[in-house]
C-alpha cells in the first residue's frame, strides 16, 4: 500500500510536537499529571495497552479479556475502599469508566433515575435538587445540565469544608433531594468533608449520599489519622475513585462503586428498539478502548495494596515539605488543612499589602522558572463569604526527589512577585459589551489579556500569562467569563 507520509516521518513530527508540551514527568508540573517516579509502571502500562488496542470494550462476551480485566479492577478498588462487607445483603458492584467526570455523571444519572422511579415519573417530567458543597468538582455542575438537576450548592467553612449543619438545613424537606455529594478531597483546596456526619443525615432521611473520592480515593487510604470517608461509613451508597491520578495509570480510567445490585443496574443504558444489535451500555459511551483499563489493571497487579502504600507515604512527605516551605514565605500561607496529596494557597492577608504575595502572579512566575502550578479564581458564596483566588499544586510520588530544586523556585518566584498587586482589567471592563459575546468580540477581549490561541504548540506550552485572565474571569459575569475561556479552547482547535 502507499501511504501519504512516511510512517517514520509522521512519528518524527509526533514527538517534535510532544517536545513543546509541558513534561509530564519529572515533577515540574503539579496538576493533570500523576508521575510515580517509577519508570517500569510506564513500560507495564504501555505493554498492556498495546496488548489491547485492537479490543472493544463496547461487548464484553465477544471480549472476555475486558469483562475479567474489569472484573479484577472493580474488585481491588471495592476491597482498598472498605465495600467489602454486604450491608442488608447489598453487596459493593462497580463499572469502570473513561474518568472521574463520567464517574460522576454516571453517579448522578443513577440517583435521578432511582428518584424518578420511586415517583413514577419519566425524565423531563420532575426536575429533582442535587445538594452538593460550592467546592464540589464542575463534573457535577455538567451532571446536573445534562440530567436535568437542580444544583443546590452548599457554602463552605473558610478552610474548605462543608459544615454538616449546612447540609442538614438543605434537606429539611428532603423529598425532591434526589442525592448529595461530598467530596474526600475537594480539589480546590484539599478538603476532606465530613462524611459520616452527613451520612447520619442522609440516611434519616432516605437520601443516597454520593462520595467523589477521585483525586483522594488511592491515596486516601494510607493517609494516618483520617475520620472516616469511604464505603465503611453506614449511609454511603455510591463512591468515586479515579485510577489515572494516585492509581498512576494513563488517561483515562475510573471505577464508579454502588451499594447494592438493583441500585447499579439504574447506571446502565439498554435498548432492544431498534433493528440492530441490542445495545447495553453501562458507561455513556458504547464503544470503548481496552488500553486504559488494560494498563489500569497491569498497574493494579503489578503494584498491589502495598505499592501504593509506598507511593502514598512519599507524596505524603513531599506534601508535608510543601506545606512547610509555603508557610515560610513571606505573604503566602497555605488554606484551611488539606488532606492528601494537594494544597492550595492563598496570599497572607495577616501581612503588609506590600509584603503580600499574590499566589496567581507567584503561579506565573513559577511557570517562567519551569514549574507549572495551577491558578484557581476566587469564589463567591451564597452566604455573602467569599473564598479566596488561590494556585493549586498536586504532588506527586516523584516531588520528593525534586523538592531541591522546587522549593528554591517557589521562593524565587515569591520574592520576585512580592508587593506586586493584581492585574489592572479595568480596560477590558470598560470594553465590556452586554449581552452576549460573539465570536470575534470574545477574542478580541482575550486579545486585551495578551492571550493568543494561535501560539500553542508554536512556542511551548501555555498561551500566556494566567493571572491578568483569571482577574478579568473574577471580575466579569460568571456566563461571560465561561465564554471567553470557550473562545480560547475553541481557538486552540480550529485549522489554520
Amino acid at each position: 500500500m502507499r501511504f501519504a507520509a512516511s510512517p517514520d516521518d509522521v512519528l518524527d513530527r509526533l514527538a517534535a510536537l510532544r517536545e513543546r508540551d509541558a513534561p509530564t514527568h519529572g515533577g515540574h508540573v503539579l496538576s493533570y499529571v500523576y508521575d510515580s517516579g517509577e519508570p517500569e509502571l510506564d513500560e507495564v502500562a504501555a505493554a498492556a495497552i498495546r496488548a489491547m488496542q485492537p479490543v472493544n470494550g463496547l461487548d464484553p462476551t465477544t471480549f472476555g479479556s475486558v469483562a475479567a480485566l474489569e472484573r479484577d479492577l472493580v474488585a481491588f478498588a471495592r476491597d482498598l475502599l472498605g465495600g467489602v462487607e454486604e450491608v442488608d445483603g447489598e453487596p459493593v458492584v462497580g463499572s469502570v469508566t473513561s474518568g472521574g467526570t463520567e464517574s460522576c455523571l454516571l453517579a448522578v444519572k443513577t440517583a435521578r433515575d432511582a428518584w424518578l422511579a420511586a415517583r413514577g415519573e419519566r425524565p423531563g417530567a420532575a426536575r429533582p435538587r442535587l445538594v452538593a458543597p460550592v467546592t464540589v468538582h464542575a463534573a457535577f455542575h455538567k451532571a446536573a445540565h445534562y440530567f436535568g438537576l437542580e444544583l443546590d450548592l452548599v457554602p463552605v467553612l473558610p478552610g474548605g469544608a462543608v459544615a454538616a449543619a449546612d447540609v442538614a438545613a438543605r434537606l429539611a424537606e428532603p423529598g425532591d433531594v434526589a442525592l448529595v455529594v461530598v467530596s474526600a478531597p475537594s480539589y480546590p483546596h484539599a478538603a476532606l468533608d465530613p462524611v459520616a456526619d452527613v451520612a447520619q443525615l442522609t440516611v434519616a432521611r432516605g437520601v443516597p449520599l454520593h462520595v467523589d473520592a477521585c483525586i483522594g480515593g488511592m491515596a486516601l487510604p494510607f493517609w494516618p489519622g483520617l475520620p472516616a470517608w469511604d464505603l465503611r461509613v453506614p449511609g454511603v451508597t455510591s463512591l468515586s475513585v479515579d485510577l489515572h491520578k494516585y492509581g498512576y495509570a494513563p488517561k483515562g480510567v475510573s471505577v464508579l462503586l454502588h451499594r447494592g445490585r438493583d441500585r447499579q443496574r439504574r447506571q446502565y443504558f439498554a435498548t432492544t428498539r431498534w433493528p440492530g444489535y441490542p445495545v447495553v451500555n453501562p458507561s455513556l459511551l458504547g464503544s470503548r478502548s481496552g488500553g486504559p483499563l488494560a494498563a489500569a489493571w497491569a498497574i493494579t497487579q503489578v503494584l498491589g495494596r502495598d505499592g501504593f502504600a509506598t507511593l502514598a507515604e512519599r507524596a505524603r512527605r513531599a506534601t508535608g515539605a510543601l506545606r512547610d516551605a509555603v508557610a515560610a514565605i513571606e505573604g503566602l500561607r497555605v488554606v484551611g488543612e488539606p488532606v492528601g496529596p494537594l494544597l492550595a494557597v492563598a496570599g497572607d492577608d495577616a501581612v503588609d499589602p506590600g509584603r503580600r504575595v499574590d499566589p496567581h502572579r507567584w503561579a506565573d512566575a513559577a511557570t517562567a522558572r519551569g514549574w507549572v502550578l495551577q491558578a484557581q479564581p476566587a469564589h463567591a458564596q451564597a452566604d455573602g463569604s467569599r473564598l479566596p483566588h488561590t494556585t493549586h499544586l498536586t504532588v506527586t510520588p516523584v516531588t520528593e526527589s525534586v523538592l531541591g530544586e522546587l522549593v528554591p523556585a517557589l521562593v524565587a518566584a515569591a520574592d520576585e512577585v512580592r508587593g506586586a498587586p493584581r492585574p489592572d482589567v479595568t480596560d477590558l471592563l470598560t470594553g465590556m459589551p452586554d449581552g452576549d459575546l460573539d465570536s470575534g468580540t470574545a477574542a478580541a477581549l482575550l486579545g486585551t489579556l495578551g492571550l493568543d490561541g494561535s501560539r500553542i504548540g508554536a512556542d511551548g506550552p501555555g498561551v500566556g500569562a494566567m493571572a491578568p485572565l483569571l482577574a478579568a474571569l473574577e471580575s466579569v459575569p460568571a456566563p461571560v467569563a465561561e465564554r471567553l475561556l470557550t473562545e480560547l479552547l475553541a481557538r486552540l482547535v480550529e485549522p489554520r
